[in-house]
């Protein structure tokens, strides 16, 4: 009786199990690449070709530096206060002039018949109250003298009337000659108070004419001495003492009346004109202190005005000094300045380089400890000034950063230096 007999499974690995590991094996390497690995691109460079800085934490001086132009403290035009022609010029541009000087002179013909017309005038009107005043003597003269008459008549009628009256009692002469007597005095005494009364009113109407006369005629030597003084404005003279700068006006030149001819430069103090880029015009302010180096010596200045004008990214102040000055100091001398814009604070900071032109100070690449690579890391900027960048956040103190220009680097995040 034969039996079947059982036949037992071979042990051990088969092709499909291999198959099953190396798939599982090329899809976890796959999804390592996916997930941890490093995808960001490489570029190998010579790192004698670069610039490093080292990541440092100080004291952050915020200043800029700027160029300034020394330039006379105040500048003093002049302007034809009259119009005319040039005649004469006495003085030359870049001559130093003392508050005074005739700088050049004008004539105006119109201007001298308008002094002689004035003149005519004035005596015209002297002439006219010297014989208003001549008349008005003679009739004050008269009304006294009339007065007079008047006065000497009135005793008389007087006299007579009260003759007259004892007469008249007495029975010695008519009733009609009395009254006539008495009548005429005083008809002759009325006369004399209206005759008063009239001496009065044109001595006070005479003096009021007079008085009108003489306000006239100061008005009109007030108005001669102005049109003379006018005369003296064709002198052309400088109101301080300084240096002439521009003289625009040449002998024969016509000037009209309120025309600029020229300047004069104050030179009993200087100050320092500067441009600063319009990015700094919220932090530059009045007071704001300031310093020069020259000759191994420092010199403190301020700000003293602020132009709120901004031509070509650029607005305009003004500088004086505190106290000393440079020696042998010179208009149109050129200082580089330090203005200060804050006060100094402990910070994090890189030194300045050519990378900020390529990244804006969004970004940097950051060496690893051993300096054989840098990896681009994003960080934040503050402040800056000619050496410094203020970090805010992403780098620590100690950190290496490559500072020179980027533009080599393309798009590269990562870089093996070798």
């Amino acid at each position: 009786m034969s039996m079947d007999r059982v036949l037992e499974k071979k042990k051990g690995i088969k092709k499909k199990h291999i198959y099953i590991v190396l798939g599982s094996m090329v899809f976890l390497f796959l999804l390592y690449q996916i997930i941890w690995a490093d995808h960001s691109s490489v570029m190998r460079v010579d790192r004698e070709k670069i610039s490093f800085g080292t990541v440092e934490k100080g004291m952050f001086n915020d200043y800029i530096t700027i160029i300034g132009q020394v330039e006379p403290i105040s500048t003093i035009y002049l302007d034809a206060i009259e119009g005319g022609r040039v005649v004469e010029k006495i003085i030359e541009e870049g001559a130093m002039v003392k508050k005074g000087d005739v700088i050049l002179k004008l004539e105006n013909r119109q201007l001298y018949q308008t002094i002689l017309n004035s003149e005519a005038s004035l005596a015209e009107k002297e002439n006219y109250l010297r014989n208003t005043r001549i008349s008005f003597e003679a009739e004050m003269i008269q009304s006294k003298k009339s007065l007079l008459d008047n006065r000497f008549r009135l005793q008389r009628k007087k006299r007579n009337y009260e003759q007259s009256q004892m007469l008249y009692e007495e029975k010695l002469i008519p009733r009609e000659e009395f009254l006539q007597a008495k009548e005429d005095y005083e008809y002759e005494e009325g006369l004399l108070e209206i005759n008063h009364l009239k001496a009065r009113n044109d001595s006070i109407m005479l003096m009021t004419n007079m008085k009108t006369l003489d306000t006239d005629l100061q008005k009109m030597r007030q108005m001669l001495g102005l049109v003379r003084e006018r005369l003296d404005n064709l002198e052309v003279k400088s109101p301080v003492d300084g240096q002439l700068g521009m003289l625009d006006a040449e002998i024969g030149q016509s000037v009209s009346q309120g025309q600029r001819i020229g300047m004069v430069h104050v030179l009993s103090d200087y100050k320092v004109e500067a441009n600063v880029d319009e990015h700094y015009i919220d932090k530059v302010r009045r007071e704001l202190p300031a310093s020069i180096e020259r000759n191994g010596q420092d010199y403190n200045l301020h700000v003293k005005k602020v132009y709120p004008e901004v031509r070509d990214g650029q607005f305009e102040i003004d500088l004086v000094f505190d106290g000393s000055k440079p020696e042998n100091i010179r208009t149109g001398q050129t200082y580089h300045l330090k203005l200060q814009l804050g006060q100094a604070t402990e910070a994090v900071m890189i030194p300045r380089g050519g990378f900020f032109q390529s990244t804006g100070g969004q970004w940097v690449f950051v060496l690893n400890e051993s300096g054989t690579e840098a990896v681009r890391r994003n960080i934040k900027i503050g402040k800056q000034n000619p050496r410094y960048y203020e970090v805010i956040e992403g780098l620590e103190p100690g950190e290496q950063v490559i500072t020179s220009g980027y533009e080599i680097f393309g798009e590269n995040e990562r870089l093996e230096l070798r």
